[in-house]
């Protein structure tokens, strides 16, 4: 799709608000110099933001032989920005102010057998609700709602195309959330959401090309490429899950068999724990996040089964890592997500070596392999920049689902 003037101008207004956040106070010189646009176009997007209320001046600092430059900063209080984690066992929201603090968080629980599109959105709804009222922040306050759902979604229309964990084909779920939730709605799935959070607050932050690991019940990988989130075409770039490892190997939801995520997925850890020790007490054959953390604490507790499980997990997630390094030659490559925070330093220590096994040593030689640094849930934040991101467009081209009780205009 092209672009038009208003969307390279909402583009430079987001990099702009983006290097404020990342480095307040500052000065339009500075941002000028970050950002490569000129001093003039700097000056101009900084009214703008000035005007929506989302910066604020703070001074001056004194320049080398010149007269003082005049500081801005960002303005915390000027709006509230909700982001939503949809995932497959459960919802968790979380309550933002403009420099990206959390000021609320609320936690839904989704079951096995609450995975139908309305039982999914009264949990949203519900957690939505909550953070709110535990912000005490006005309606009037909140400029959007980002949601970030599994699988592959279609951003203009706001449904979700498809969710193979779930089986959803084409369900509108920004227009169902709509009519509970009186803000505007902006839609994507965790891939993007997760790499925007490392971007703008993370181990991506400065770097120009970086691969975003998501290792969940779901599996896939973010991708930053030269200093932007790769989306494309279709908005589907990322579907590293579901790429084949296994030639005729496990059958995977997807309908496909032998893919990544039927390794490495919380499902697939859980079959290879089955396969490896059946009677095993670290399996909860019902709960994947019980199961995980009992895995979690088994490997910190040197339990032979939990080593033996991660040994095995990590045997595919290193060579599929490897694709990512030799693919994309990144400079960092962070493994995010709830599966990954469980399993923590001793999964990172055993991905580092799988991945030495099977890289080429060039690529491998510039990467850098971390796990997520934020300290909230990364795709909370990266939905809520969704958020940010459509509050910014100009008057008449925002494209969030709006509820049919109220139209809201950022002030």
């Amino acid at each position: 799709m092209k672009r038009t003037s208003r969307d390279i101008r909402t583009a430079n207004r987001y990099e702009v608000l983006r290097r404020i956040i990342a480095r307040s106070p500052t000065s339009r010189q500075e941002l000028a110099a970050a950002t490569g646009l000129s001093l003039a176009t700097v000056a101009t997007l900084v009214g703008e933001l000035l005007d929506l209320r989302m910066i604020t001046e703070v001074g001056f600092e004194d320049s080398a032989g010149g007269r003082p430059r005049g500081l801005v900063a960002v303005h915390a209080s000027g709006g509230a920005l909700i982001g939503v984690d949809i995932a497959e066992t459960y919802v968790r929201v979380e309550l933002f102010d403009l420099a990206l603090n959390v000021l609320a968080r609320a936690d839904e629980d989704v079951s096995p057998g609450e995975s139908l599109p309305g039982q999914v959105v009264g949990h949203v709804a519900a957690a939505v609700g909550s953070v709110v009222a535990r912000a005490g922040v006005e309606d009037a306050r909140v400029l959007g709602v980002g949601v970030s759902v599994p699988g592959q979604v279609d951003r203009a229309t706001g449904r979700a195309a498809y969710a193979p964990n779930w089986d959803w084909h084409d369900v509108p779920l920004l227009d169902m959330l709509a009519e509970h939730i009186p803000h505007p709605l902006y839609l994507d799935n965790p891939l993007r959401a997760g790499a925007v959070a490392e971007l703008w607050c993370g181990a991506a932050r400065g770097r120009g090309d970086a691969v975003v690991v998501n290792l969940g019940t779901g599996v896939g990988a973010g991708l930053v490429l030269g200093g932007a989130l790769h989306r494309g075409v279709s908005n589907s770039a990322g579907e590293w899950g579901h790429t084949t490892i296994v030639l005729d190997g496990r059958p995977c939801r997807c309908g496909g068999r032998g893919c990544v995520e039927a390794y490495v997925g919380a499902s697939g850890i859980m079959r290879t724990l089955r396969e490896l020790s059946p009677g095993s007490a670290l399996l909860h054959p019902r709960d994947q996040t019980a199961t995980i953390a009992a895995l979690g604490r088994g490997v910190r507790e040197r339990d032979p089964v939990a080593l033996e499980v991660v040994r095995e997990t990590v045997r595919h997630l290193g060579a599929g890592i490897a694709n990512l390094v030799n693919l994309f030659n990144p400079e960092v490559v962070v493994l995010s997500s709830w599966v990954a925070a469980a399993l923590g330093e001793p999964l990172l220590h055993e991905v580092r070596t799988a991945v030495a096994r099977h890289a080429l040593q060039r690529p491998l030689a510039a990467t850098e392999i971390v796990l997520s640094p934020v300290p909230s849930d990364p795709v909370c934040l990266g939905a809520a920049t969704f958020a940010l991101e459509g509050a910014l467009r100009p008057a008449g081209r925002r494209t969030g689902r709006r509820s049919a009780r109220r139209t809201m205009t950022p002030s």
